[in-house]
């Protein structure tokens, strides 16, 4: 007998991927979480029936967070994640040699004890001397903790749950006062098919904040449509003006110099609910 596994993304769509086995199962005191394996993406995190990252494809997504941000900064050493707490966007955070720190506060504790023990391809760092992992409420740790951090990744989940309010705007505004005097963010926001109002209303509100505001794009196979987009908010240092010459080569699989502006050249579709159309 086959085993699926099905996402339905919206009412009237979903992805559906072959498994294997089912690792993990369980109603945490935050979310339903589950592990399976699956036979075209190898095993799969899976949090209130959302997929949030595959062995095969989850360096697009920790790579695109990780470092648009860390070479727009010109001394990233103290660096924040909120959520994340599959570990991947730290592995990749890591590998920039300027960062000091690299905190992690993720709510569910769950999530990082079975990613590290189901998933060591991305939760192989959070062990790491130069990491401190806080299993606590991010939007709390935030405004406790003023003018603290170089950069400040959110890897959230999708706006649903305990992620609703790393969504908001005072949660922006908790950031902005969290950062440096040239500080920088960045979040993913989701995708321009199935969540356009939410593009729109993020970008509307790190407007309100922040004075250089990008969005860039990347191809995530697993996410809703493919096409995910991650917003940036900057107190001074603009992503488009980094000279990518300067850019060293990281053991990276989809960021490259070359990528770093050219993400930020936005589809028709996502310029447009940019501008607020």
């Amino acid at each position: 007998m086959e085993l699926w596994y099905t996402e339905k993304q919206t009412e009237n769509f979903g992805i559906t991927a072959k498994i294997t086995e089912t690792l993990v199962n369980e109603q945490t005191e935050f979310q339903h979480l589950a592990i399976i394996d699956t036979v075209e993406f190898g095993r799969m995190l899976v949090l209130d029936g959302m997929v949030m990252t595959t062995v095969k494809d989850e360096f697009v997504y920790h790579e695109m967070v990780a470092h648009p941000a860390l070479f727009t900064h010109p001394n990233p050493e103290q660096v924040l994640v909120v959520g994340g707490g599959d570990g991947g966007v730290i592995r990749e955070v890591l590998k920039h040699p300027k960062v000091k720190k690299a905190v992690l506060v993720e709510i569910d504790g769950k999530v990082v004890e079975y990613c590290k023990k189901y998933i060591p391809e991305t939760a192989g760092e959070l062990d790491n001397p130069r990491v401190e992992v806080i299993i606590n409420d991010g939007y709390m740790h935030i405004h406790d903790h003023k003018n603290t951090y170089d950069v400040i990744m959110v890897d959230s989940t999708e706006p649903v749950g305990p992620a609703v309010q790393l969504f908001s705007q005072g949660f922006y505004k908790g950031i902005y006062d969290a950062l440096k005097e040239d500080g920088i963010f960045v979040a993913q926001t989701d995708n321009p098919w199935f969540k356009a109002d939410l593009i729109r209303t993020v970008n509307r509100d790190v407007k309100e904040i922040f004075p250089i505001v990008r969005v860039y794009v990347a191809n995530i196979p697993t996410y809703p449509s493919g096409l995910w987009t991650f917003t940036m908010g900057s107190k001074k240092h603009d992503p488009l003006q980094v000279d990518t010459d300067a850019i060293p080569e990281l053991d990276t699989k989809y960021y490259t110099p070359r990528l770093h502006k050219a993400a930020f050249a936005l589809p028709r579709i996502v310029e447009d609910l940019v501008k607020g159309e």
